[in-house]
């Protein structure tokens, strides 16, 4: 599924054209607060800028590769090759650790992260998106993110930061699953298993309080982790695990889906650069980076259904929402 640079620079239309013309029913909700235009820029209006984006994701397969994508072609078109982008699907490194600190000495001017590593910057609240069962669905994610909510804990993850965090777009990895080497159905079940996942935060809480251990395994080495029985199972969503062919290893063969995480994932910027953007040069990334989310989103709801079937094919055994005893896991959550 590929889309095409006649996609991103019609959409880049849309929102141009939105944006001067007024937002009507679909209004833009805009992600934290845009600088004013009359804060004084260290980039001449005509001086060529260089961005590198990148997110931890080698697979061109991915959402976020059709995310950073978008983000170039309507970057550069409408700056008319002013600015340049240059996109790193996991070429910088699979470490979002890694990333962010390429963020902060300037390797790179965007990442896709996940939210803990604002937690690990001072802004404790954003543990709130990461507890489990918080959300009822994609609408419930999307109003909550693209509203108030998500606006204020954008402005809240600047300022803590000091300006180090520019939120530019939330985006998702899927509602995420529990996939490992024997079949769950209640909460119960997982009681002794080791499990990837976070091994801090509410994440690891839930897990832990379930009865299950949670392990470090980094992304790129969990499948011969699974393969080599070093872990029984693992937690994510139908795309990613797929494209990793988690499914086809004994410890990941078995799919059900706890759908307890409806995932936020952060594209975030060096505040500081933003800010040496001229006036015109941010309305510019502004508008790019609501088509990426957007694109990235759209990519995401789009290959949920088809990388489960195509995990099915492969020989992943899966018991479906419905047939699991989904009040047993949200019960632990609500305790938390």
């Amino acid at each position: 599924m590929k889309r095409s640079r006649f996609w991103a620079a019609a959409l880049a239309c849309v929102l141009a054209a939105a944006c001067v013309g007024g937002c009507g029913a679909h209004e833009r909700r805009t992600i934290g607060t845009i600088a004013p235009e009359e804060e004084k820029s260290t980039v001449s209006a005509d001086a060529a800028v260089h961005m590198v984006i990148a997110s931890n994701q080698v697979s061109e397969d991915n959402p976020y590769h059709y995310g950073l994508q978008t983000f170039k072609e309507v970057v550069e078109e409408l700056s008319q090759g002013t600015i340049q982008v240059e996109c790193s699907d996991g070429t910088l490194s699979e470490n979002e650790t890694e990333l962010v600190e390429m963020l902060d000495d300037g390797t790179a001017q965007m990442v896709v992260v996940s939210p803990g590593y604002m937690s690990a910057a001072g802004v404790s609240e954003i543990n709130l998106i990461s507890l489990l069962y918080l959300f009822d669905g994609f609408n419930h994610w999307e109003a909550a993110m693209d509203g108030e909510f998500g606006s204020t804990l954008a402005d809240m993850i600047r300022e803590r930061t000091g300006n180090r965090y520019r939120i530019m777009g939330y985006w998702s990895a899927g509602v995420r699953d529990y996939y490992g080497k024997v079949p769950i159905r209640t909460a119960a079940d997982v009681q002794g298993l080791t499990i990837r996942t976070q091994i801090s935060g509410v994440v690891s809480e839930y897990w832990t309080q379930l009865g299950a251990q949670p392990v470090d395994i980094g992304w790129g080495e969990l499948y011969d982790a699974l393969m080599a029985d070093e872990v029984d199972s693992a937690e994510n969503d139908y795309t990613n695990l797929m494209l990793k062919l988690h499914h086809t290893t004994p410890n990941g063969q078995y799919i059900c889906e706890t759908h307890h995480d409806y995932t936020t994932r952060l594209f975030i910027m060096n505040g500081d650069f933003y800010d040496s953007l001229t006036a015109e040069q941010r309305s510019w990334v502004d508008t790019a980076a609501l088509a990426a989310t957007l694109e990235e989103r759209a990519v995401t709801y789009d290959m949920m259904d088809s990388s489960k079937a195509q995990c099915i094919a492969d020989g992943a055994i899966v018991t479906d929402y419905e047939d699991m005893d989904i009040d047993s896991f949200r019960e632990a959550a609500i305790a938390i």
